[in-house]
């Protein structure tokens, strides 16, 4: 699947992220006309030899008159074209929490079929023309959900739920980040939201919903993967349903072979990746709660675990 276009909130995909960009490129503009006046009057002046101001005048016309004109014209103006937030999110809207952590992101859905909680990490994916309703809080410190092509960014506070309310109008992967400093690795605290058609998403949700898919009987390799993951106790931080529900400190794992990155976008999510990942985490990513297991865990062992993991979808 392609990751899309780079972060950006000039490439708006949704109706917030347009009508913020709107209001912004007003304001830019705006901007640069008066900027541009301003200095056609300096100009002006400076090059005035002889004659009088009507200072009166240019202090009621240039103090007064014109930035209420312009303030008051900017506000109905954003009045009008503000973004559709509601206190309380709209009937038919996708409600999904997401807590942010030093330095991943959990996020978790309703299943509308049992009504199970479906918990997955460092990817959102929502269906396209669907408002969704985002229910925000943190485990630790202060982060910042932003995804700017899909609009505006929201604090996330210990102890406190945070709403913000987005929407995708085609289908596509958006890259987001945490927009508010949080430690060593807020730099590698990225997202990616992944908008699919209702039926596709849909369809994910069901299948996100289901335990851990267990390897066939034809496939030892697969076997030994999951005994290599329970026997070097990955399973004391990571739940994968189905398999070891006893700890949440980390990312749930249960379908993690389906996602795009791992570490919350800092690389690829490839066998070989995974692997180097388990093996070279604090290298890879200096200061997350998970450790470096290549020394502790052996070559074949991590191979296997990468394996058994990779066909986690």
């Amino acid at each position: 699947m392609s990751e899309g276009p780079p972060q950006s909130a000039l490439r708006a995909a949704g109706p917030v992220a347009g009508a913020l960009l709107d209001v912004s490129t007003v304001l830019a503009i705006g901007g640069t006309l008066i900027f541009a006046g301003v200095m056609l009057l300096l100009v002006l002046a400076v090059r005035r030899r002889s004659g009088t101001v009507n200072t009166r005048w240019w202090l009621i016309g240039g103090g007064l008159v014109f930035p209420t004109v312009v303030l008051v014209a900017l506000f109905f103006y954003s009045e009008w074209h503000r973004p559709p937030w509601r206190p309380v999110p709209p009937a038919n809207a996708l409600i999904i929490g997401v807590t942010g952590h030093m330095w991943w992101w959990e996020v978790r859905y309703r299943d509308p079929a049992t009504g199970a909680e479906v918990v997955t990490a460092n990817e959102i994916r929502i269906p396209v023309g669907r408002p969704v309703y985002f229910g925000l809080g943190s485990a630790d410190v202060i982060h910042s959900f932003w995804v700017p092509s899909l609009g505006g960014k929201m604090d996330m506070l210990p102890g406190r739920v945070q709403h913000l309310q987005l929407q995708a109008d085609r289908p596509g992967t958006w890259r987001g980040q945490c927009a508010e400093y949080c430690g060593e690795q807020h730099a590698r605290m990225a997202l990616h939201v992944v908008a699919e058609e209702p039926a596709a998403f849909d369809a994910w949700l069901a299948a996100q919903a289901r335990p851990a898919v267990a390897p066939a009987a034809s496939s030892p390799e697969l076997e030994r993967g999951r005994e290599a993951f329970l026997a070097h106790r990955c399973n004391a931080c990571h739940t994968v349903r189905g398999v070891s529900e006893e700890s949440r400190l980390g990312p749930d794992l249960t379908h993690v072979g389906s996602r795009l990155h791992l570490g919350a976008g800092t690389v690829p999510n490839e066998p070989a990746q995974l692997a180097a990942w388990v093996a070279h985490t604090q290298q890879l990513k200096p200061g997350a709660r998970m450790p470096s297991s290549g020394e502790r865990i052996g070559h074949a062992d991590l191979q296997l675990i990468a394996a058994w993991l990779a066909q986690l979808k």
